[in-house]
Order: C-alpha cells, then structure tokens, then sequence
C-alpha cells in the first residue's frame, strides 16, 4: 500500500491561502507534528511516524512494575561496594534533577553528582543545582574545560556538522564516565531514553548509554581524535581527553553500567516537573523560540535559542514541534493547537545570535551561509521570512568576553 501524503497539516498553518515560510510544505506525521526531516523519522502506511509508534508501545505493552523491581536491583548490586553507589550526571535542568531526586530519596543511594559545564548555564539554572546539591546532601563535581578550546570546537564543529554544540555533546556523556573510571564507581545513572524522542533507540529493545551509543548519535560522527585532525595543531589531544569516552579495556575491567532510569520508569516530564519543584524548589526559565507554559525545557544553555534556530533553518522546524508533539502523543493537546503555537513560535531570531556570533569571531552573513550550507532535503530555508524574537531577562548578565 502506498504511504498517505500526510502535507495536508499544512492547511492548518496557513493564515491565508498561501503556504507560509514556517513549514516549507513538509510532510508530518498524520499524529503529531513532527516533520521528515527529523533524525530517525519513518512514517507508516498511516501516516505515523515511529515515535508515536514508541510512545504507544511505552504505553501498553510495557510491564512497568516489573522493569521498576529490575531497577531496584540494579542498584542493590552496586550498594555499598564502592566509595559511591553510582554517578548522577546532572545538567540542573528537569531530567537530570528528577534522576536525582529519585535515586536519593526513593533508591536511598549515596551519589558522586557530576556537572560538565558546557560553558553557558544561565543563572536559573546555577540556582536551581545549588539549591538541589544542598537539600538532597550529596557529594558534588564540577567540571569546565578551557574556553578557548570551546571556542575553536565550536567553530569546527558548526562547518562541519551545522551544529557547533560537538563540545556539550561529547562532554556531557563522556566526562562522567571518566569520572566512573578515575573514582572506581561502576554505575552510571542519567535521566530520560533516547527512545522518547527519537528512534535511535526503541523501547522495544535495551539501551544503555555505552560507546556504541555514543558513537552512534551522540558526538555527531566525529571523535576526539577525528576532532585532532581537523583542527591541524591548533589544540592537543591533552585539550581533547574531556571529550574523549574512556577506553573499552578500563570499562569491561570496571564492569561499568550506564543506564536511563527512564528505561525503568515511564517518564512523565509534567509530573515530575511538579515533584522537583514542590520537594526541590527548582524553577524554570524562558527559552528563545519556546512558547510560555514550557519554562522547563531546556533552560540550562544560554545558547539554546541559536541551536534552535540551526535546526529551523537546517530542518525546517524547531523546539515548539518537538514540544507540542509530546504534548500530542501524551493526550494534552491537539494538532491544530500545536499548529497555532508553532506557527506563533518557530521561525524566529534569536537575540541571544549577536553574542554567539561574538564568541566565535563570525559574521551574520558567514553564520548564515554555513548554515544554509547544512540544509536538510527537502526542506528550503527562506531568510526573508524570519521574525525578530524577543530577548531573554537574563542575556545582559552573560559574560560577553571571547
């Protein structure tokens, strides 16, 4: 049977009898509003793409209570028979909090917390991880690598991928599994699957947070010592070890396991948004491009707008899509809601732009070219059509230095 041509949503969008910029005629899913040009994305003979697909599995055929008790002894196969009974990586944003709150007041573990700082946490998000490192009593790491390696990672990665984010991709997954080696801890703890958002992973199948995952869709396709090469000299492999994911040998030797309490648990980002913030005192924060009524995504980079605003250019669609499409699967709204917001929401410039731009010694124009270079088929990006956004309260406290 032939596919069903899902473009009829982009009726919906439409403020006239013409198609607006915002969509690019893309074809979306018949359920919710996630387009082709997403990572992973498959539509089946109805029209539904394979992460509504998962989200349905997530939702019927999963034994919960059963993959909750597999949880719980997971964890006491690693109580008490180290320093720390696993490592929490923690963002201080939703998922990361949840994590671990529940590991420390549900499992009763004594955590090592660990923080890669990507180099851009807002305020928000530094209070909120302060606030939770002191009421939940827990041993607390923090690492920054040096900026000015930031900055040429940055710059690499957005020529050669579109997305100069190489550096948080990497450092996030792979610094707290060094820290797994170096502190002989074997259990490493992170929030939601991959699973419930795209479909590198299924719920279908096991997912730990191995090299394989990694390798697969976390670091863009480029190791570190790919990363060596492109940069001719300019940095070490010294500079690029925190990007680096520890080798195989010392993993097996360790017997490390790395898990998603998400692949335990069905997760519920409303829900648990309501527990932090009640038990926690955590906030959330507006996000250029993001419509109110989400101030809990993605709050942690101040650089969240300008990645945003890659994707819209590269794919045609942005953070409002993926949010709404949650939203959608998760019974809490329509698709004709979801159109309005992001007809409302998608498409516009982020203000937090100018000081990327500085950070990377770019112009507009340069910036630009290399995104557009970077265009996703068979989306078609229209510059005209792009609104000015607003800025966030906190962009003139950003350190604004190279």
């Amino acid at each position: 049977m032939p596919q069903k041509d899902t473009r009829d949503i982009v009726t919906v969008y439409r403020a006239s009898g013409e198609p607006t910029a915002i969509l690019n005629n893309l074809r979306r899913c018949t359920k919710c509003a996630i387009p082709e040009t997403q990572e992973t994305i498959v539509f089946d003979e109805a029209g539904v793409c394979n992460v509504c697909r998962q989200q349905e599995y997530k939702q019927s055929q999963i034994d919960w209570a059963e993959r909750a008790r597999e949880f719980a002894a997971l964890v006491d196969e690693y109580r008490g028979k180290h320093d720390y009974d696993c490592i929490v990586p923690l963002s201080g944003g939703k998922d990361s909090t949840f994590t671990l709150y529940e590991l420390v007041t549900r499992h009763r573990v004594k955590p090592l917390v660990v923080t890669f700082d990507h180099g851009f946490l807002r305020p928000t998000t530094l209070a909120n991880t302060e606030r939770t490192i002191k009421k939940l009593g827990v041993d607390y790491l923090k690492y920054r690598p040096s900026w000015k390696v930031v900055q040429k990672l940055m710059l690499e990665s957005l020529h050669r991928k579109g997305d100069f984010c190489w550096h948080c991709h990497t450092g996030i997954f792979s610094y707290p599994m060094q820290i797994a080696v170096k502190f002989k801890v074997p259990l490493v703890v992170w929030g939601e699957p991959s699973a419930e958002y795209t479909s590198y992973y299924g719920y279908d199948e096991p997912e730990e947070v191995d090299e394989r995952r990694f390798n697969r869709f976390v670091n863009l396709g480029i190791t570190a010592e790919d990363m060596l090469g492109m940069l001719g000299g300019e940095v070490t492999m010294r500079d690029l070890e925190p990007f680096a994911y520890p080798p195989p040998a010392e993993l097996r030797k360790l017997n490390v396991r790395s898990v998603c309490l998400g692949s335990y648990m069905p997760w519920n980002v409303k829900d648990q948004v309501e527990i932090i913030a009640r038990e926690l005192g955590w906030q959330g924060a507006a996000v250029e491009g993001v419509p109110p009524g989400y101030e809990y995504e993605k709050i942690e980079c101040a650089m969240q707008g300008v990645r945003d605003y890659l994707k819209f250019i590269k794919r045609g669609f942005a953070r409002t899509s993926h949010l709404t499409s949650i939203d959608i699967r998760n019974g809490r709204m329509t698709r004709e809601e979801a159109a309005r917001l992001i007809e409302q929401h998608e498409g516009q410039r982020p203000p937090s732009l100018d000081v990327f731009l500085e950070y990377v010694g770019l112009t507009e124009a340069e910036f630009m070219d290399i995104a557009m270079s970077h265009q996703v088929s068979p989306n078609a990006h229209d510059p005209g059509a792009v609104r000015p956004g607003a800025p966030l309260w906190d962009q003139p406290l950003w350190d604004r230095s190279r």
